[in-house]
């Protein structure tokens, strides 16, 4: 079984949701510490006639430790007034602005009190439009407490994944060593897209999966998918690997 885990994000561009389709479970990884800068969390990009703009959700700083999970969305801001409007100057044209645009702000309108919940319940919705069937779990009660890879070993474990999606970035922290020791298999995902017809000049990539959406209707679902393989660093060690299918028949 191949699993992948990553943090929620706001309104995620399309390499996260190919992410999420080339998984058998995709595991949500809240229970970490909020950064301590503006990051794909709390916001994510759009395409205007001005250019690139930022749709943000304000949230309260409450000091670290901050997980995820618990950070809590500031109430006296009027930012969902301002990302409707956002929206509606970018892609009031857009030729299937109106299918997506009422189901976003329904969303937003039931006044979630947790990042957390905005950013999953917007996901789960997102997937369905573009018909992406995969599980989706918190992380947080799976596996014991560690740091780094051996919390992810730990999960991983516990799923009972024969392989680990990672994005690449993570290149840089993962203990292969320890990987290659528990059998569980490494593989970094590839992000590599042909681009799709948009509003307001040149192709942007680095926007939100709206605008794909918004652009395309519902043949966005078949713009997903990388055009590279993703990277295999360590395959499955056999023995692990035929131990899970046997108990798991």
């Amino acid at each position: 079984m191949r699993v992948g885990i990553i943090q929620s994000c706001y309104l995620p561009w399309r390499g996260y949701f190919d992410f999420i389709a080339s998984v058998d479970l995709f595991l949500i990884f809240d229970e970490v510490q909020l950064p301590n800068r503006h990051d794909w969390r709390i916001r994510n990009a759009i395409k205007t006639p001005k250019g690139r703009r930022w749709l943000t959700v304000p949230i309260a700083r409450t000091g670290p430790p901050q997980r995820i999970c618990d950070t809590p969305i500031l109430t006296d801001r009027p930012w969902i007034a301002d990302h409707l409007a956002l929206l509606e100057e970018a892609y009031a044209s857009a030729p299937h602005y109106d299918r997506y645009i009422e189901p976003y702000r329904a969303i937003l309108r039931k006044g979630h009190g947790l990042l957390s919940a905005l950013n999953r319940e917007l996901t789960l919705w997102l997937m369905d439009e573009l018909a992406i069937t995969t599980p989706i779990e918190s992380s947080e009660p799976w596996g014991e407490p560690g740091r780094k890879t051996a919390r992810l070993l730990s999960i991983l474990r516990a799923v009972g994944a024969t392989r680990y999606l990672s994005g690449p970035a993570a290149a840089d922290y993962l203990d292969l060593e320890a990987f290659r020791a528990s059998g569980i298999g490494l593989e970094y995902k590839t992000y590599d897209y042909a681009p799709y017809p948009q509003l307001w000049g040149a192709f942007a990539p680095a926007v939100t999966v709206l605008d794909l959406l918004f652009n395309l209707g519902s043949e966005a679902r078949h713009h997903l998918r990388s055009r590279q393989p993703d990277t295999v660093v360590l395959p499955p060690a056999p023995a692990f690997a035929d131990a899970l299918a046997r108990r798991s028949s």
